[in-house]
């Protein structure tokens, strides 16, 4: 309901007149960027570091519409961007695109006292309009109200709820959609897609104010997660020399500075892909000695304020215990899904859900795969992956159900590969190697480390390849725009793979989900997610979303899922590979 201008706050007045102010700077912003991007058209331009443009807020909101990008000092802030975007292909509208997938509403007021943070305790959540019964295909609606410490009313947004639709007896469970609004409430969407009974359940992940401190570490302090790099190399009288220091990508802002002072660093520049890791000189060897890499350790760098922020962290919320009776349709409703799958297919809320633990997809028409049906899926295939540990319990997977398929020993360190195996008789060969850095590893070759990009661009493709990537758990702690270019400079290679093999089938696995903590918190996940599907929706790949997948399952979220959630995500991955 309207209200009129008399009878808002004082504060909501203020909230209005922001937006508006808002609404005319992005106006004029636009009109400037117009003429910046004619003036410099056909002009050859000095390149530069990608700026941090992620942390900046140039978005439209389901509460506001708003622009308010500002330029760091010196820069010609969007003529760079528009520079950068159009060398890999990316618009300006795609651009905005980008920063609308990774806005998240921010408190409206300082945060004076943790109490006047969300509670678990006192937030609560209704069933709106409850039913004696549904029919299977209805939706269900939930209203979630966010109150504080003290028992008040929030009037911001920016909670991190997650919430499922489930019944514990069956199995069953699917993801709700969760919406802010923007004011201190949250609306909730459930498909119901099962017969039988369900219950509601909804968790707060994080506090608006525990967001604000992911975010501001995230920005200022990227290196508390840090890596060692060991050097070795001969010494006098035949001896080896060994040292080992501490490493970090090279990304000359937002808290990696740390390691850097004067001549300080070694720096290993890769051309083909621009990226550049740096590691603290070593006293008595040369930077040509580095040989192997490993993780290093974490550093906690939280206040007390921050820490009593994140403490109320992955709570379940009270609210309406009610049992929901679904019954079969008594008209067209049909849930099934008959479109066979195909690369470029859009993920919907929810992507499909779990019945007496089988997952069914609303993505596209997926199979459950014997044995024998998954050797038949990868007779003559050559299948490439390549990411974290995540996707390494794929390869695991394949390992470990098919008998005929044989683990070749590489004499390298297993968590970081490369791993292979082979079933000569089907003519299968199934590759899987880490990403580059920066990964948290045991120590293993720094040689062995590649970079995504360079591997596609150097595999010919063709109707037998499969490449299957990921990246998500090791970029938590780093600033958006060092992900965001990691990802389109992947997406630079999967775009030429596919110019020059068509045929080669590209699959893109997810972020699960699992952790809540600050070195890797789901939030960061949820925003690196949006930015690997932003940057890959129209390119002609299959997207494997399995965060819903590991959100609404009924064991304990874990970062490495358990069999039953993985075996379900390998009967998808077939069905893309061999779809019917």
């Amino acid at each position: 309901m309207t209200k009129s201008l008399m009878g808002l706050k004082s504060h909501e007045v203020h909230k209005e007149r922001s937006c508006l102010w808002k609404l005319f700077t992005g106006l004029c912003l636009l009109v400037v960027l117009f003429f910046l991007v004619l003036s410099f058209m056909g002009e050859e331009r000095e390149k530069r570091p990608l700026p941090s443009f992620l942390s900046l807020h140039s978005v439209e909101h389901s509460c506001h519409n708003s622009s308010n990008a500002r330029s760091p000092a010196g820069i010609n802030f969007h003529t760079q961007i528009s520079s950068f975007y159009s060398e890999l292909g990316i618009s300006l509208d795609a651009y905005s695109r980008l920063q609308q997938a990774v806005y998240w509403e921010e408190p409206d007021r300082s945060i004076t006292s943790v109490s006047m943070s969300t509670s678990p305790a006192h937030t609560t959540f209704i069933i709106e309009n409850l039913k004696e019964s549904y029919q299977i295909g209805e939706e269900l609606f939930v209203t979630v109200h966010a109150k504080d410490s003290d028992n008040k009313f929030k009037h911001y947004g920016g909670d991190f709820f997650q919430a499922k639709l489930f019944w514990s007896k069956s199995k069953a469970s699917v993801f709700g959609e969760v919406l802010d609004l923007c004011n201190g409430s949250y609306r909730v969407r459930f498909l119901l897609p099962w017969v039988g009974e369900a219950q509601v359940a909804v968790r707060l992940i994080h506090s608006s104010e525990a967001v604000e401190v992911l975010k501001r570490h995230r920005e200022t302090d990227s290196d508390r997660v840090y890596f060692n790099g060991y050097y070795e190399g001969p010494g006098p009288d035949k001896t080896r020399l060994s040292e080992t220091v501490k490493c970090n990508v090279k990304w000359d802002k937002n808290g990696l500075e740390s390691i850097r002072t004067g001549d300080c660093c070694c720096e290993y520049n890769d051309p083909r892909s621009g990226e550049t890791w740096r590691c603290q000189r070593p006293k008595s060897l040369p930077c040509s000695a580095l040989v192997y890499h490993s993780m290093g350790g974490y550093t906690d760098s939280l206040t007390f304020k921050d820490k009593m922020l994140m403490k109320q962290t992955n709570k379940d919320i009270s609210g309406d215990k009610s049992i929901i009776k679904i019954v079969p349709s008594h008209g067209n409703t049909n849930i099934d899904v008959t479109e066979k799958c195909h690369p470029g297919l859009h993920t919907p809320v929810p992507a499909g859900f779990y019945l007496n633990d089988v997952w069914t997809s609303f993505v596209c028409r997926t199979r459950h795969f014997t044995t024998q049906k998954i050797t038949e899926c990868l007779k003559d295939k050559d299948i490439y992956m390549m990411g974290d540990s995540t996707l390494r319990q794929w390869f695991e997977f394949f390992v470990n159900e098919l008998p005929v398929l044989k683990q070749m020993n590489l004499h390298v360190q297993y968590q970081s590969g490369p791993l292979l195996a082979v079933d000569v008789e089907n003519n299968i060969d199934l590759h899987w190697r880490a990403h580059g850095v920066p990964l948290r590893t045991r120590k293993t070759a720094f040689a062995d480390l590649h970079y995504i990009s360079n591997e596609i661009d150097d595999l010919a493709g063709g109707p037998h390849m499969v490449i299957v990537f990921n990246l998500g758990p090791h970029f938590t702690t780093y600033p958006l725009d060092f992900f965001t270019q990691r990802v389109l400079r992947i997406r630079k290679a999967v775009l030429a793979l596919l110019q020059r093999a068509p045929e080669t089938t590209v699959i893109i696995k997810t972020v699960n989900t699992g952790r809540k903590d600050i070195f890797g918190s789901d939030w960061y996940s949820l925003q690196l997610d949006r930015i690997l599907q932003w940057a890959f929706q129209d390119v002609g790949v299959y997207i494997l979303d399995v965060w819903q997948m590991t959100a609404c399952h009924y064991n304990d979220e874990d970062i490495h899922p358990g069999p039953v959630i993985i075996k379900n995500e390998i009967d998808i991955l077939l069905s893309f590979i061999c779809p019917k």
